[in-house]
């Protein structure tokens, strides 16, 4: 049950509780009131009917008339008092009594017993030869009554004083239940949290907003444990990187160093001084190119980094992405052939995009096999040129967009390596690239991502001992949002 609807529910039993609480006490004490009177009643009218009878002697309203036998008949119980026709007061047990009485006051309510809360009263007139000679009357305490009224008092105080404390009560332990242990519970299992534990909760099965609160907080538990691995694995792979790259820089550099020093001495012929000059740009140029790997991948990373896409003619664009990669191909002992098919607008970011292209193409120079032919294409989705193997084709399977696909003949990649390829600073055996030649780990993982940011994808196809492919498929351009 919601806690909004137990407070409700509770609020209303807490309000009529008290009210039926009492309403039963009144109906409960009347009742025993109403038989109370009953008897009282017939008991008060037996003693009234032994006192009339000494009372309705004419002899006792005369003047000087014996009143011995009425003043032996009053008591402390009972108080008699004696009225001439015209309202004198003869005798009265009750010093309360005024002497004098109108006629109409003394004749009112004659043969009636009334009730009151201290007594009953009875009044009748007394007759002698059908000439009214007076009126008695005559009061009955009762003692017993107030007394049972002022105890019964005292009862509803006290059931009224307990029926609050037991409401009060119970209301207490049912919201220490409800609502107060499971609060301090769930604090105490989030300060637990807050001190790097983890936390079970079997508040979560509550059907309550505690139960609720305790979901989002075992939610927000797991998420944040999630962030925690995520950032530790980070780290990790940061302070691999470092230690990785540091390590990759300390060779290019050793060698600059050393052919340097090597250049200071006049013993080195022209040749062999040109020789030592191109080493040092080639390798500052590694150097460079590993710098420059770690700031886009760390550009990339960050979540306030987002690429300015552009709307481009795919045909032209693509054209000109695609060339220039013959002849350095050449000088690295390849063939290239090139495909370019594209139709439509694309949105992307000329300069991110031909990074991917450059770091496809190295990867391809690194693990491909001398002598073979690199194939480079840039084609509509459902197409294929002639050139690409089986397992690319089949690997195709979006409708639209556009695919930028590069396949080298080599070794290959075995499939449990795949997916660790674009894994950041993850290279492959130094025996399978050309030369032994390593890199900084980081290439497809940045295409990777820069294809991601273009709204792509990137799959990594290889069949060992035969070749590799790459594809990245971008989506088209569907105009402004």
């Amino acid at each position: 049950m919601k806690i909004k609807t137990w407070l409700l529910i509770t609020f209303f039993i807490v309000m009529v509780l008290p009210i039926t609480g009492a309403y039963s006490l009144y109906v409960w004490i009347n009742a025993y009131y109403q038989d109370k009177n009953v008897a009282e009643y017939f008991e008060k009218m037996t003693e009234l009917n032994q006192v009339k009878s000494i009372l309705e002697d004419p002899a006792h309203y005369k003047k000087n008339a014996d009143i011995q036998e009425i003043e032996g008949l009053s008591n402390d119980q009972l108080a008699i008092t004696l009225y001439t026709k015209s309202g004198i007061l003869l005798y009265s047990s009750n010093p309360l009594k005024s002497d004098y009485e109108s006629r109409d006051t003394i004749l009112k309510g004659l043969y009636e017993l009334k009730q009151n809360y201290n007594a009953f009263t009875y009044k009748e007139p007394v007759y002698q030869d059908a000439e009214l000679l007076g009126v008695y009357e005559i009061q009955l305490i009762r003692t017993d009554w107030v007394k049972g009224v002022e105890s019964r008092s005292w009862l509803v105080i006290a059931s009224s004083i307990l029926l609050f404390l037991l409401i009060y009560f119970a209301v207490m332990m049912l919201l220490n239940r409800k609502l107060n242990r499971p609060l301090h519970e769930l604090m105490r299992q989030m300060r637990a949290f807050a001190k790097g534990e983890h936390v079970e909760s079997n508040l979560e099965a509550r059907k309550d907003e505690i139960g609720e609160l305790a979901q989002t907080f075992l939610a927000m538990q797991d998420e944040i444990e999630a962030a925690r691995a995520h950032l530790k694995v980070e780290q990790q792979q940061k302070e691999l990187m470092i230690a990785s790259i540091s390590h990759d820089l300390k060779t290019p550099l050793t060698a600059i160093q050393a052919y340097a020093e090597s250049l200071q001495s006049k013993a080195l012929s022209e040749e062999q001084q040109d020789e030592y000059r191109q080493i040092i740009l080639t390798k500052s140029e590694t150097m460079k190119q590993m710098l420059e790997d770690l700031l886009m991948f760390t550009l990339l990373r960050s979540t306030s980094y987002h690429l300015e896409l552009v709307a481009v003619d795919g045909a032209e664009f693509f054209e000109m992405a695609l060339s220039d990669y013959e002849q350095l191909c050449k000088d690295r002992g390849f063939m290239l052939e090139v495909t370019c098919d594209i139709e439509g607008m694309y949105a992307v970011h000329p300069k991110q995009l031909q990074r991917v292209i450059d770091n496809l193409m190295s990867n391809a120079w690194r693990y491909g096999a001398v002598g073979t032919t690199i194939g480079l294409a840039a084609v509509n989705a459902g197409e294929c040129p002639i050139w690409c193997f089986d397992f690319v084709r089949a690997a195709q399977r979006k409708q639209d967009g556009m695919y930028i696909i590069l396949q080298n003949k080599g070794q290959g990649v075995k499939k449990e390596d795949i997916e660790k390829l674009f894994e950041p600073m993850y290279q492959a055996d130094s025996a399978r690239t050309k030369a032994g030649e390593r890199g900084t780990g980081l290439g497809l993982n940045i295409a990777k991502q820069i294809i991601e940011k273009h709204g792509g994808t990137v799959e990594l196809v290889s069949k060992e001992d035969y070749g590799t492919a790459v594809l990245c498929w971008l989506p088209p351009f569907k105009g402004e949002n």
